[in-house]
């Protein structure tokens, strides 16, 4: 065991990684050492993800490896969603926790493990307090998380939507924007150090600024990035709120070639009586004519969303009206989850009525049609010169020429892949990690394109050794 050093596991969404990335920040700034292996570590961290069900249990499952492997001189900090969420039950269900930090005081991990390991604690202690931190007392660690060429950058936290089935709200608190200037300054430390591709999250990036006052905050957050980075190629949009996306957002998507045509806005159902249960925005009609703005504005425009299938409530005419939907509007990516019962949130009174069989069936003729969908777009590329940014290597063997031996690829995404959740871009050869070059498209499978190097020139988007791994099974 190293003195005064970590080991950490982050679990969840891309901005709870950025949220682990920030803690290490600080810890190493403060003289600790982060380690590869547990049994190495004084002080081990698990940055849980509470949202729903599968999650909280995963995350319980990590906790209680982590607690029964903990040898003596060892302590173990829970931090994150399911802390903030469940403080106590994890507690009951984890035996051996030495410390519990919530996701609204992440940078206090420092005094968290000052305390932890300066003593014995008959009791776990608990740190959960509720005072607002996003942009106020960041203690100076960069709000990121870099993997290779691209980067997370998160310019919010919280939520105030009160989508019924979401604990966010209860989790995360209220939203809260980061200040312009921070998360400028963080652009260019990223442009700086060689980033291809940075990508913006929060809970909802298009209500960024509201409680600062500005107007059409992601508006002007995005013309100032593109000023501030001129050598960051791509800035992605991640997780916009139907009815958010404004005229003056779209224009500047528009006029900015570093903003990439594409969008992630997760609608979560397309029937007006079932997103009124769900307390979201129900006007279809908006969302249609967003779109098809949209659609005219970028050409090549990819749209990612969201759906729950088996919401309370839902009857076979609400989910065969969501399938029409799929079927007309043709995104290109999509993400579905089968409703989670959450005690707490504003569902809880619904119930959970619809039976875990029907949930499945649902969810399979959904993904069974997207399905069919993503590979007849992914076809339409087949020709054509795409920028890819390469992120990883791997081989590949010739089944028709098994005395050949295997043929090195390269894998890599183009703007209408985000990463860890979309497709990739297999590459045939050895391409160089972090390079951003046009790539003939040759092949096309449901998820993925296969390709080939293209002479340097005109490509439809203006524009770590191991294969990138996705952390999310709902693709498309």
């Amino acid at each position: 065991m190293i003195s005064k050093s970590f080991y950490l596991v982050s679990l969840g969404c891309a901005k709870n990684t950025v949220d682990s990335e920030s803690m290490a920040q600080l810890l190493t700034g403060s003289g600790y050492h982060q380690v590869d292996e547990a049994l190495q570590a004084e002080v081990l961290i698990v940055n849980t993800c509470g949202f729903i069900g599968p999650a909280k249990e995963e995350s319980l499952r990590a906790l209680q490896e982590m607690a029964s492997a903990k040898k003596p001189g060892q302590v173990l900090i829970a931090a994150g969603c399911l802390t903030q969420r469940y403080g106590a039950e994890v507690v009951r269900r984890v035996p051996g926790i030495d410390g519990l930090l919530g996701t609204r005081r992440w940078m206090d991990i420092v005094e968290v493990a000052q305390k932890l390991r300066s003593g014995k604690h008959p009791e776990p202690l608990y740190h959960l307090p509720e005072q607002a931190t996003v942009g106020q007392d960041e203690r100076g660690a960069l709000r990121v998380a870099r993997q290779g060429a691209s980067a997370y950058l998160k310019i919010a936290d919280g939520c105030r939507h009160p989508c019924a089935f979401c604990a966010i709200p209860m989790i995360k608190g209220a939203a809260v924007s980061r200040p312009v200037e921070a998360i400028l300054a963080e652009a260019r430390a990223l442009g700086a150090s060689g980033v291809k591709e940075i990508t913006l999250i929060a809970q909802d990036t298009t209500d960024y600024g509201h409680d600062l006052g500005m107007k059409g905050g992601l508006a002007e957050l995005l013309e100032r990035l593109a000023e501030a980075a001129p050598q960051v190629p791509w800035i992605r949009l991640m997780y916009a709120y139907p009815g958010y996306v404004t005229e003056r957002l779209i224009e500047v998507m528009a006029r900015q070639p570093q903003v990439l045509p594409y969008l992630d806005m997760p609608l979560q159902h397309a029937h007006p009586a079932t997103l009124r249960r769900m307390r979201r925005p129900a006007n279809l009609e908006w969302v249609h004519r967003t779109l098809e703005t949209m659609r005219l504005a970028l050409p090549g425009l990819a749209l990612r969303t969201t759906f729950i299938v088996g919401y309370p409530g839902e009857t076979e005419v609400e989910f065969q009206t969501l399938l029409d939907f799929i079927g007309d509007v043709r995104f290109d990516r999509v993400g579905a989850f089968q409703f989670s019962f959450e005690a707490g949130t504003p569902s809880e009174a619904l119930g959970d009525p619809i039976p875990a069989e029907v949930k499945a069936e649902r969810w399979e003729r959904l993904m069974q049609l997207q399905q069919s969908i993503s590979l007849k777009i992914n076809q339409s590329f087949v020709g054509k010169t795409l920028d890819v940014l390469v992120e990883g290597r791997g081989e590949l063997q010739d089944e028709d020429a098994p005395g050949k031996g295997a043929q090195p690829i390269s894998l890599g995404r183009s703007y209408r892949d985000a990463p860890e959740i979309d497709g990739m871009v297999v590459v045939e050869g050895d391409l160089p990690l972090g390079a951003l070059l046009p790539v003939r498209i040759t092949g096309a499978m449901p998820y993925d394109l296969s390709g080939v190097a293209a002479q340097p020139g005109p490509a439809l988007r203006l524009s770590a050794e191991a294969i990138p791994t996705r952390k999310q099974s709902h693709r498309p």
